[in-house]
């Protein structure tokens, strides 16, 4: 009883102490129900009709089984990933924007090109982009070989042509040799330099986080704070509607209210490739994996806080 006056006292209200009592047996309740295989969740709160998959552990690469055989491919791949020669300047490679430093992003709103010039869009990060259907914010590319391509011959980001870099390849004596270790001879050719970027870019996975220890048995691996955050994300805040799964995604695209009056008109995201009106101002869902490394966010990089964002999702979108 000595100890209780004594909290009370210190508290200066009796409702803290019960506050404080109240939210230490919630947040127990809920490591117990959260301690339990992902399976044995409670149903997560989404909108009708959505397809949600359950969160879960970190899925691996589905070349992580292959890449001892793939090894040369890989090695390949990731030299070329670095090469400045595949731009027209001869001073951007595809790490210009995906440096590993950064979890394989710039850290810009949006990303310099050719001569310093201003893209119209943010580069996310390729950890996991083994996972997506489709490329780039607004699904353009059908896969990674794809989307290889398209930073090359773009005007603004790389400003080349394929020929030009295969000419550049061609004239190099190490590129000979490694194209003839990936693939048994030395000819270089778009596709194989798309196969080999592609086979790299599926080697790049987030690394695992608390949240995995937490799913692998270690109950103390997430706070208090962070399991309230957790039964929030899954419940009332509703953010299993678009982020599900064990990449935090559902692989699809929606308009999420991020944009200004006439951003529509200047990007109008998935309808580029669909041209349905439905998908106008529809982007790609982003992973969370590694979400707080990867700012600033959202398509055009406009913002700068995970905070304000979820202000904004909590007011129902329109962020300007």
């Amino acid at each position: 009883m000595h100890k209780w006056r004594v909290i009370i006292f210190l508290s200066g209200s009796v409702i803290s102490l019960v506050s404080f009592t109240a939210r230490n047996s919630g947040e127990e309740n809920l490591r117990k129900i959260y301690s339990k295989p992902p399976a044995k969740w409670p149903a997560p709160l989404v909108d009708p009709g959505v397809d949600w998959t359950e969160l879960g552990p970190l899925p691996e690469s589905p070349l992580s089984k292959h890449n001892d055989s793939l090894a040369r491919v890989i090695e390949l791949g990731k030299t070329l990933f670095f090469d400045t020669r595949l731009s027209g300047s001869g001073k951007i490679s595809c790490a210009s924007c995906h440096q590993p430093e950064l979890n394989w992003t710039d850290g810009r709103a949006k990303s310099l090109g050719h001569e310093g010039t201003l893209t119209k869009r943010n580069s996310p990060s390729i950890q996991n982009t083994w996972f997506y259907k489709r490329l780039f914010w607004d699904g353009r590319a059908k896969d990674l070989q794809d989307q290889a391509f398209a930073p090359i011959n773009s005007e603004t980001e790389m400003h080349s042509e394929m020929p030009d870099v295969m000419r550049k390849l061609r004239n190099v004596v190490g590129y000979k040799k490694l194209f003839q270790k990936a693939f048994g001879d030395d000819e270089i050719n778009p596709d194989r330099l798309a196969e080999a970027i592609a086979t790299f870019e599926n080697t790049i996975i987030s690394n695992k986080s608390r949240f995995d220890r937490f799913l692998d048995g270690s109950r103390k691996a997430l706070t208090g704070a962070e399991l309230r955050g957790l039964h929030l994300f899954r419940t009332k805040a509703r953010c299993m509607n678009c982020h599900n799964g064990p990449l935090f995604s559902d692989n699809q695209f929606h308009n999420n209210g991020f944009f200004y009056p006439d951003d529509i008109a200047r990007d109008k995201g998935f309808y580029q490739v669909t041209h349905q009106e439905k998908d106008t101002g529809k982007f790609k869902t982003p992973s969370l994996r590694d979400v707080a490394r990867t700012g600033p966010w959202m398509h055009d990089g406009s913002q700068h806080s995970l905070g304000n964002i979820l202000v904004v999702y909590s007011k129902g979108g329109v962020a300007h």
